[in-house]
């Protein structure tokens, strides 16, 4: 198995393109609120910021460990762990599986923004990883013990709380924000902006995601685009990796929407985006804001599209179950080394590297793909 998949920004055009109207629309859009509150919009802006609902119960918890939480080395470097959440509250969402009562996490991204904001590095984090989770505080007030498991358990058995703390352990860097996203927000955004359209090569006849589209060009509402971003097996080559390139893609997809539409200076059209867009979001006290996170996306603007890439991080089947995945150790410890020195990550399709200490020179390159572009004839 490749130990490494990544998007690299010195891929095509399309790809370095969608990077850049990701970036500038999200920065024009808190702008535009901005100077709407400015203008006398403050009801609204608060209105916008009282949706986002900050986690006080997780900072609480990563509070009470704060002395074994990993400490920042580099100043004005930020890591940022984006949640997917597969929880099945919500209007139809249980048609996508039984609702325990819990949450796994669907999707993990941790987003590394290096000081001066010179580059951004987003590393998937494969939801069947088998890593040590720390014993959690649970739901129900116990206490869960430390375990060898899953990735998407630790949002199971602690919630966001857990998560970061596993991802600490896995990585040794500190997690600044976070922030989780659930089945329905996704589902409102989409909906929000009349549906994204997207290029099938083929039809997609998924059970499991309860999706059938025919090939071509297909508009996708909020339910089908569930669907879409989270079927696996009857898509690609059925792999995590697969379905994580397709969820960067349909995001493109869905900024171009935004863009083409005419939304983020149309009033009329911008304030149900952004209802659907905070509603969407727990995150950490700080950043729950719009203020927070326009702080955060005004960043992210001026970080030079060739200098933005994606790769999920080294792992290979899991010794002892080839339908989970472990790090490939040496490989997966330089690329976090870099992340926690603030160093360049290099990716490229021949990437090879010997996985040593990322202090030598040249540092190690991480294989990856670069991103495909959809073609409808």
């Amino acid at each position: 198995m490749t130990d490494v998949v990544g998007a690299s920004a010195t891929g095509s055009g399309l790809a370095r393109r969608r990077r850049r109207r990701l970036l500038r629309g999200a920065a024009l859009a808190m702008g535009v609120l901005t100077l709407g509150a400015v203008g006398g919009g403050w009801a609204l802006y608060d209105r916008l910021s009282d949706n986002i609902t900050a986690d006080e119960a997780a900072a609480a918890e990563l509070a009470r460990y704060e002395r074994e939480r990993p400490t920042a080395l580099v100043r004005g470097a930020q890591n940022i762990l984006v949640i997917g959440s597969d929880t099945r509250t919500g209007d139809g969402n249980r048609r996508y599986g039984r609702d325990s009562g819990t949450e796994r996490s669907d999707t993990t991204i941790l987003l590394h923004l290096a000081a001066g904001r010179r580059t951004a590095t987003a590393v998937s984090l494969p939801r069947d990883l088998m890593v040590h989770v720390p014993g959690c505080l649970r739901r129900d007030g116990r206490r869960s013990a430390p375990s060898f498991t899953m990735f998407n358990s630790a949002s199971a058995v602690g919630g966001s709380a857990c998560t970061v703390r596993t991802v600490e352990k896995l990585t040794h860097l500190r997690i600044d924000h976070y922030a989780v996203v659930e089945f329905s927000g996704f589902k409102d955004v989409v909906d929000a902006v009349g549906g994204v359209q997207v290029c099938l090569p083929q039809p997609i006849d998924d059970k499991a995601a309860k999706l059938r589209l025919p090939a071509g060009r297909v508009t996708l509402d909020g339910e089908r685009a569930l669907g879409y971003v989270r079927a696996r097996k009857s898509l690609g080559d059925g792999s995590d990796t697969d379905r994580m390139d397709r969820q960067q893609r349909f995001l493109g997809a869905l900024v171009d929407k935004v863009q083409s539409g005419g939304v983020l200076l149309n009033p009329a059209k911008l304030y149900p985006l952004l209802v659907a867009a905070t509603s969407a979001l727990t995150t950490d006290p700080e950043l729950a804001s719009l203020r927070g996170l326009y702080q955060l996306v005004r960043g992210l603007r001026d970080i030079p599209t060739e200098h933005v890439q994606f790769l999920t991080v080294p792992r290979e089947p899991y010794v002892y179950d080839s339908d989970r995945d472990q790090l490939v150790a040496g490989r997966a410890e330089a690329l976090f080394a870099l992340l926690r020195a603030d160093r360049p990550v290099k990716v490229g399709e021949q990437g090879g590297g010997s996985g040593g200490k990322p202090g030598t020179s040249p540092p190690p390159a991480f294989r990856g793909n670069t991103a495909a572009e959809d073609s409808c004839e």
